[in-house]
């Protein structure tokens, strides 16, 4: 792999014989110091070549340096396939976490903030008086069973029934489905009729039962087991079975605890009433560890307090226990000076990207995606290190123009203190900051892995081979700009009156029907929460008013079972939206939200899996004569089967690695080398190939391949219409960005008949996209409002928003001072909006002064 022989009297990082991925032994020299951007298409090999090849052989490195237990390891998760490396620094990696944080995980978590702030309150809080010894830092976790509160487990919220909620119209009999909360179909049947022998009246309305009789079907834990004689049905005979009556509150809670389905847990929530917990007034946490203050606030109050307020306050209690003796003598003010001046600091860096608004407390599902990228990259930035290299996977995602340059300076400040930053980048703006740039290329997948330039950013400008020298440099004015010039005209209107979730308060906004529309504003102004979360709810509500059906996200790739959306736990955060009023929700017919969860948690999951290609491909294997000699069906081929996948890895093709002291990770198996099948299987070919080498083809290669089975080759041209024609059918979902997973599953709501009108919601579709690829998503995605549907997107790319039919800006800012419509109307429009922070970046886009 090479020694760093040169030394330090060599400015650069010389890379030889690169073949990671498509990479081409790839040749390549990037300066030491410097700030250099990896750029290309999607799937050019930029991220192979910066993570997959130099991040990666600083690891390797890293491992051989400390004990031969870390040695044992690099083979099983193997090196970088590269000739030689020179003059690599230590390197720190932050790519973009493929997963979403858990319902418990919150902005102190993420940045570890809160484990500071719990050692503050255990080492230097006042106790109350008589207080014989100090609480562990634990105690102030509610994650911990020390911490939490014993009622409502740390949620801060308590969930319960009521008469009312079971049973929303008590003019029904119980006949009459008047218990609504109880199930559907034979579920309910059985239930009624079991009341029926136990003796209740079921046809008499619910209001005219005793209140005794009430009360024990709703709210009773006894489970009476009665021979039910059914009421016999026309060419039917039904025997008598016996039947086992649950409360309607059992059921409920039943549902809402231990349901796998996330259409039957959002069915109970509607019969389930939340409440703050009256135990802890919803902080979440024992009476004991609320007892204890610092600068006269409990730990609650500190972690709800925006962070610019947070450090205020610490900075003067710091400042107070530096210049008091008394403290000094009682052991506190070295350890408040100690550790809140740590906790300011950190959240300086937090501050300075724009993020002060954010409280500690702040549930981490319910941040936007650029929120959650900010504080990931400045937990990492705020170690101080030096002298090696930082390699960032597209800072800034998910971020508005205006939060990209205090992210601009963070990385200039870096490397003025020594350090070398490989940043993997699509944004423009960026790049054009840059002392250096290394263009991938030309196209993606086979396609790519060459290197066509490396060097100063301006010479990018006379390689003609370069799809990013068009964007850079306005070469690229000329070509075709995403969506029509001329805005489509609204066919209605949904109209939403006094909304109110997280930083939205009282709000009225009006979202046209039947046209592209661009939600803008700064992170954190509102956007997710209004278009993700409120605007999905209203219109799902008014499709499915008894919450029974699942949307698209829900049934899409179920096969496998891990491709199935799931919702998160329950919380505060998670009771639908207040809005005061709705009009003009009935113009869907369907609802289709397309967000960047992954399509899976394990390689077991993967795109052929999730669009329903894989059905045809294994149909296509199993019609071969050789399979039908054996006597092989199509679930043969299918990796989850025990018949045919192999044994060892289970038909991951991968078996987990678990490294100590550092995050687990996946290494090839060693029976099958990733192949997912057993021998036998892959005897089996089609068109001279087996079911493992069809999996491995990348999607152009697979349309050419299956050009005559209609069924593949419909999913395979969805999948090139929106820019993947470079992922291989069975790519791991763990190998996948965010902006991979939300293309996928548009490929896969593209390849079917659509019908009626549809709402499409994307939040944030650019994200990891070139944009190159950008224009070719947006052709799509106008191609389906072509359509007669309509398409809502949150956006921070301005020339998206150039090109949509309208627009929302909301802001002005972020966080409380955020959540409002700042302008309404066609991008031209948003121009001339003097408050609002997107208008000067979309008047440059639009070539306006």
């Amino acid at each position: 792999m090479g020694n760093d022989h040169q030394g330090a009297s060599d400015p650069f990082v010389r890379v030889r014989g690169a073949r990671v991925h498509n990479l081409a032994a790839v040749d390549v020299d990037v300066p030491r110091d410097a700030l250099t951007v990896f750029t290309g298409v999607s799937g050019s090999g930029k991220s192979s070549l910066a993570f997959g090849t130099l991040y990666a052989e600083a690891q390797r490195r890293y491992f051989e340096s400390v004990a031969p237990y870390a040695r044992r390891l690099i083979q099983q998760v193997g090196a970088p396939k590269v000739e030689e490396i020179t003059g690599l620094p230590p390197a720190v990696a932050l790519q973009q976490r493929r997963g979403t944080p858990g319902s418990r995980s919150s902005v102190g978590t993420v940045t570890t903030l809160s484990n500071l702030l719990r050692m503050l309150f255990s080492r230097a809080g006042t106790y109350p008086p008589g207080t014989t010894g100090r609480l562990d830092s634990d105690a102030f976790s509610p994650n911990t069973a020390i911490g939490a509160c014993p009622e409502c487990h740390g949620l801060g919220a308590v969930h319960r029934v009521t008469e009312s909620s079971l049973v929303p119209d008590p003019s029904l009999s119980i006949r009459e489905h008047a218990i609504a909360a109880w199930p559907g179909a034979w579920q309910g049947k059985n239930l009624r009729d079991v009341l029926d022998a136990l003796g209740y009246d079921i046809d008499r309305p619910w209001r005219e039962l005793p209140q005794e009789d009430r009360d024990w079907i709703l709210f009773s834990d006894e489970q009476p087991v009665v021979t039910v004689h059914p009421v016999r049905e026309a060419g039917r005979i039904q025997r008598p079975y016996e039947g086992r009556f649950m409360s309607a509150r059992r059921y409920v809670m039943r549902a809402f605890s231990e349901s796998k389905s996330a259409a039957t847990r959002r069915r109970v929530m509607r019969h389930l009433e939340s409440a703050v917990c009256p135990v802890c007034g919803g902080k979440r946490l024992r009476p004991e560890a609320l007892a204890v203050t610092f600068a006269g606030y409990d730990i609650a109050e500190l972690a709800r307090m925006p962070l610019s307020d947070l450090a205020e306050v610490l900075r003067k209690a710091a400042g107070a226990a530096a210049t008091d003796p008394e403290d000094a003598r009682a052991g506190s003010g070295e350890a408040t000076v100690s550790l809140a001046g740590d906790l300011v600091a950190r959240i300086g860096v937090l501050v300075r990207l724009g993020l002060g608004y954010l409280g500690m407390d702040r549930a981490a599902p319910t941040l936007s995606p650029g929120e959650l990228q900010r504080l990931r990259l400045a937990t990492q930035l705020r170690s101080g290190l030096f002298g090696v290299v930082y390699v960032l996977d597209e800072p800034s995602a998910g971020l508005h123009p205006a939060d990209t340059e205090p992210l601009l300076e963070v990385l200039d400040r870096l490397r003025a203190e020594g350090n070398t930053l490989f940043v993997v980048e699509h944004d423009m703006d960026v790049v054009r900051r840059a002392d250096w740039v290394v263009d991938v290329g030309p196209g993606a997948g086979e396609y790519g892995g060459r290197v066509l330039y490396s060097g100063p950013v301006r010479g990018l400008a006379e390689v003609a081979g370069s799809a990013t020298r068009e964007y850079l440099f306005g070469a690229g004015a000329a070509a075709e700009e995403p969506g029509p010039r001329e805005p489509r005209t609204p066919v209605g209107w949904l109209r939403l009156r006094g909304v109110n979730r997280h930083n939205l308060r009282d709000l009225d906004v009006d979202v046209p029907w039947g046209v592209f529309t661009a939600v803008t504003g700064v992170s954190g102004s509102g956007k997710s929460t209004l278009v993700s979360q409120v605007l999905a709810e209203v219109v799902e509500a008014r499709l499915h008013p008894d919450g029974e059906a699942a949307s698209e996200e829900e049934v899409a790739g179920a096969e496998d079972g891990d491709d199935a959306w799931q919702p998160e736990a329950a919380g505060p955060d998670a009771a639908g939206p207040s809005v005061r009023e709705v009009d003009g929700a009935g113009t869907a017919d369907r609802l289709v939200r397309v967000d960047q969860r992954p399509i899976g948690r394990t390689p077991r999951s993967n795109l052929a899996t999730y669009t329903g290609l894989f059905d045809a491909v294994r149909r296509v294997f199993a019609a071969t004569d050789e399979a039908r000699a054996r006597g092989y069906t199509p679930g043969r081929f299918s990796f989850n089967v025990a018949s045919g996948r192999c044994e060892t890895c289970q038909g991951e093709g991968f078996v987990a690695v678990e490294l100590l002291f550092l995050p687990g990770t996946y290494a090839p198996c060693p029976t099958c080398h990733g192949a997912r099948y057993n021998p036998e299987t892959l005897d089996v070919t089609y068109r001279g190939r087996n079911i493992a080498q069809v999996l491995d083809m990348p999607v152009d290669t697979a349309a050419g391949f299956f050009a005559d089975v209609p069924a593949a080759a419909r999913s395979l041209g969805t999948l090139r219409d929106v820019g993947l024609g470079y992922l291989r059918l069975g790519q791991p979902a763990t190998e996948l960005s965010g902006g991979e997973a939300q293309r996928i599953k548009l490929a896969t709501e593209l390849q079917r008949i659509r019908r009626g009108h549809t709402l499409y919601l994307l939040d944030e579709p650019t994200t990891g996209l070139h944009p190159a690829d950008t224009d070719l998503l947006m052709r799509q995605l106008h191609g389906l409002v072509d359509a007669g549907n309509s398409v809502v997107v949150v956006e921070h790319d301005m020339r998206v928003v150039a090109g949509a039919d309208w627009v929302l800006d909301l802001g002005p800012g972020a966080g409380e001072n955020g959540g409002r419509v700042v302008a309404s109307g066609p991008p031209a429009a948003i121009t001339r909006t003097p408050s609002s922070r997107t208008a000067p970046y979309l008047a440059k886009q639009l070539g306006r002064p």
